[in-house]
């Protein structure tokens, strides 16, 4: 079983083109991680769906997540996390002892057509692959 690093985005934002799903697929994970890590992606406020050009944007790196909606986080999930990463959630995330935060400031994508959401989904792969080195985890 992988490490588990969950990643927390705060209204709007929940429609980052880089989002795993916590269900029983993980296209993302595989696609970066393999078994290696499990991630969820919610938020504590969140869109009535998930972006369509980040949708379609993922699409192009061979990534479904036409399928996800935007989820909740239950305290349960953030426990459970080795790591947490948000995304602009500030004091509406809550902080347990004994978990490593990160906040990642990015563009918000909403609004925003694919063109101008591709650099925001490279930014977040290249952040996901320096935490995975970092946590010594392999990437592929």
């Amino acid at each position: 079983m992988g490490r588990g690093v969950r990643r927390r985005c705060r209204g709007r934002r929940h429609d980052r083109p880089a989002g795993s799903p916590r269900r029983s697929h993980q296209p993302e994970r595989r696609q970066l991680a393999g078994e290696h890590a499990i991630t969820w992606s919610g938020g504590a406020e969140f869109a009535g769906a998930i972006n369509p050009a980040a949708v379609a944007s993922m699409a192009e790196r061979g990534i479904d997540i036409s399928g996800e909606f935007p989820k909740p986080w239950t305290e349960e999930i953030v426990r459970a996390a080795d790591v947490v990463v948000t995304m602009g959630c500030g004091d509406a995330c809550p902080v347990y002892p004994g978990r490593r935060y990160l906040d990642w400031e990015l563009d918000d994508p909403a609004g925003k057509g694919v063109k101008d959401v591709r650099p925001i989904r490279d930014e977040i792969e290249r952040r996901v692959r320096a935490l995975l080195a970092d946590l010594g985890l392999p990437s592929v």
